[in-house]
């Protein structure tokens, strides 16, 4: 027992000495700071549609706060070879925007950036492609909801297209209040625009869809996946609506996306695809081998919208596991104005929900009595 016992107290000390001797390794390759230009946009040749571009800058892989840090203060613009020039405005958060423009098609394009430090940016000329019309966006229930486009282009020009789409979905709080709050007043709702029953949730896609008929002896896409809604999704809860949006890309820039497609999306284990080199048109003015991340395109663009509701779907019961609804009733005074009450509950998570009396209000948690705070707005949308 006692050699047991100092053979423990030994191990201890050898543990505690080992574990003091640990330095945390840090590869080289992580801790360099490469903080690359990223551009993202396309060129859009419409009289209606801006052009909207984003710039950002990469971060280290030990950064796990963002994925990308918007790059602000550049100036952007387009050029054209017969000598257009188009400027763009700057918003939040690093997106840059044109009025829209309609392109001269035998001219070609570039953008050209200079960063607020000063660095110039230009992409190589592109020619401006034609997006022919979507034939038609469809969907098919097998449990989840899969949503699919079919495309075609007469004049067999296209060869390479790429899409990308909005979804639109209305959803309703759990709780439908009669009252709300603003700056300490209650005040009624109904269905003007001070609701906060129904709300609207638009959500952009991140996927990168591409398609390529250079296989076939006409071009003609089928059945091109877009999208799957999960079943039980609340996207589908009350009615959904999925705006797509077609371009045509040049042979270069569909090998570009699709080398970023299978770099950022096919990385699941060991056994899928390694990273590609990615190589795009946008360079360095004054340093040639500044690794900068972006392909310039210009294309016309074409769109169609679909919409589903609930009662087209089978088996569909959206049910929020994650969120508590109990009430629970407190006093108010009443404010000359009787249209108004005081509001002033400490507890900032709750709401009003309704009165229950001369002097009795029934509250509850923001969530389920406000839908915009999961993100959407209370105001219809102008095409649903």
């Amino acid at each position: 027992m006692k050699q047991l016992r100092y053979f423990i107290i030994l191990s201890i000390i050898c543990t505690g000495v080992y574990l003091s001797c640990r330095k945390p390794y840090s590869p080289p390759a992580i801790s360099v700071d490469h903080r690359f230009l990223v551009i993202d946009g396309t060129l859009i040749n419409s009289a209606d549609s801006p052009s909207i571009f984003a710039l950002s800058r990469t971060v280290k892989l030990t950064d796990s706060t963002f994925a990308s840090s918007p790059e602000t203060g550049a100036t952007l613009s387009v050029e054209g070879e017969n000598g257009d020039i188009h400027h763009f405005s700057e918003l939040p958060g690093g997106f840059y925007r044109s009025a829209p423009i309609v392109l001269n098609p035998s001219s070609r394009y570039r953008l050209n950036i200079t960063t607020f430090n000063g660095k110039q940016y230009s992409s190589d000329y592109v020619a401006v492609k034609q997006a022919p019309p979507i034939d038609s966006v469809t969907w098919q229930q097998q449990n989840d909801v899969m949503i699919y486009l079919d495309t075609h282009d007469p004049s067999n020009a296209t060869k390479y297209y790429r899409w990308d789409f909005t979804e639109t979905y209305q959803y309703e709080a759990p709780l439908n209040a009669e009252l709300s709050q603003d700056h300490g007043n209650l005040y009624y709702v109904d269905n003007t625009p001070n609701q906060t029953f129904d709300c609207w949730r638009t959500v952009n896609s991140t996927d990168i869809l591409l398609g390529s008929s250079v296989a076939l002896s006409q071009d003609v896409i089928s059945d091109a996946p877009v999208t799957i809604v999960p079943q039980n999704s609340q996207k589908i809860s009350l009615r959904y609506s999925i705006l797509v949006k077609q371009y045509a890309l040049t042979e270069d820039a569909y090998q570009y996306f699709s080398i970023l497609k299978k770099n950022t999306e096919n990385l699941g284990s060991i056994f899928d695809a390694q990273p590609t080199q990615l190589t795009g048109n946008i360079h360095s003015v004054k340093n040639p081998g500044e690794v900068v991340i972006g392909f310039f395109s210009a294309s016309s663009v074409t769109q169609k919208r679909l919409f589903i509701t609930k009662n087209e779907v089978s088996n569909w019961h959206f049910v929020d596991t994650n969120l508590e609804c109990g009430v629970k009733s407190i006093g108010h005074f009443a404010l000359p104005d009787p249209r108004f009450f005081v509001w002033n509950y400490p507890d900032t998570a709750y709401y009003p929900y309704y009165f229950c009396g001369s002097s009795c209000l029934m509250i509850a948690r923001r969530e389920c009595v406000d839908c915009r705070v999961r993100g959407g707005t209370n105001q219809k949308p102008l095409y649903w």
